[in-house]
């Protein structure tokens, strides 16, 4: 429900910590940019695609620990980078705080040859992860603050879009070199990626760390050090967090669809075994550990939505 109220973006979330979920975004819309402030409790691991022919870029607020972008640590002296219409994941922390701001590609090629800077190769797809010099992010930092402040009536006038246009040129503008990965990046990268593509394509399939060690033809200290390195989390978490929230999902879907009408424990037990629960006990307390709250409170809460 979080991720579905940034408009036009294509996200899934996956709860990784335990507890209950609060979330916020504060939204700035204007013609041809976006620019919002996101507030997540719980740590997070984000699959997301920006609108088309556009440019994210991600602010972290400052003194908060590093997130990942496609596996790679990024901290508060950093910003992250993304063209639209490109698969990219996050990994954030609790108690997460990001500014973000999705520009038209087209539009800011506009404004770069207007003022004489070239940014055409720092649109492309890369890595994701940009330095940058602290004094140019704490002034981006500053004016995206005041104009997200719900209380000030000067946040949707032309004016303040184009203060927000140049300083997506001089975040741009002001890259500084960075070594993105280590030379075995790009395999652990890989790992992670088909392990999860096969996670995902057979979500009722148990499968141990064997068969995940055996899909990508690497040993288990390799899958391990990759998951851990890419996402943060080792593998088997990864395997049994993404299953509880397809649970969850289907439970809200369920719920939706039932139009407050109840919804069985059987119900619960088919859903549940869809996504590789068979202990029904082991799985409510699972359920409740991660999100706070049992399946059952799960369909209750959204079928009164």
């Amino acid at each position: 429900m979080h991720a579905s109220n940034l408009t036009n973006w294509q996200q899934q979330y996956d709860q990784v910590s335990a507890g209950e979920f609060h979330g916020q975004i504060i939204e700035l819309p204007f013609d041809n940019l976006q620019v919002f402030r996101e507030d997540t409790s719980q740590a997070l691991q984000q699959k997301c695609v920006v609108w088309p022919d556009s440019v994210w870029l991600g602010i972290p607020l400052a003194q908060q620990p590093d997130c990942r972008i496609n596996g790679l640590a990024v901290g508060d002296g950093a910003l992250m980078c993304q063209p639209g219409s490109h698969d990219f994941q996050l990994s954030t922390p609790e108690q997460y705080q990001l500014y973000g701001m999705v520009v038209q590609r087209d539009a800011l090629q506009a404004l770069a040859v207007i003022h004489g800077v070239e940014i055409s190769d720092r649109l492309a797809q890369g890595p994701g992860r940009r330095a940058i010099p602290q004094q140019t992010l704490d002034d981006a930092r500053y004016i995206l603050a005041r104009l997200l402040n719900q209380q000030d009536p000067r946040g949707r006038n032309r004016m303040s879009r184009d203060v927000l246009m140049m300083t997506v040129l001089e975040l741009l503008k002001e890259e500084q070199p960075q070594p993105c990965a280590t030379p075995s990046y790009q395999h652990r990268k890989q790992v992670v990626d088909q392990v999860c593509a096969l996670i995902d394509s057979q979500p009722d399939q148990p499968f141990t760390v064997t068969d995940l060690c055996e899909s990508a033809n690497v040993s288990r200290r390799t899958l391990q050090y990759s998951f851990q390195s890419i996402l943060g989390i080792s593998p088997i978490k990864y395997l049994r967090v993404s299953r509880l929230n397809g649970v969850r999902r289907a439970l809200v879907r369920a719920a939706a669809r039932s139009g407050g009408m109840a919804v069985s424990q059987t119900s619960i037990a088919d859903i549940a075994s869809q996504w590789g629960f068979w202990h029904m006990s082991q799985f409510a307390k699972d359920y409740r550990t991660q999100f706070g709250e049992l399946p059952s409170e799960t369909l209750q809460q959204r079928s009164l939505q």
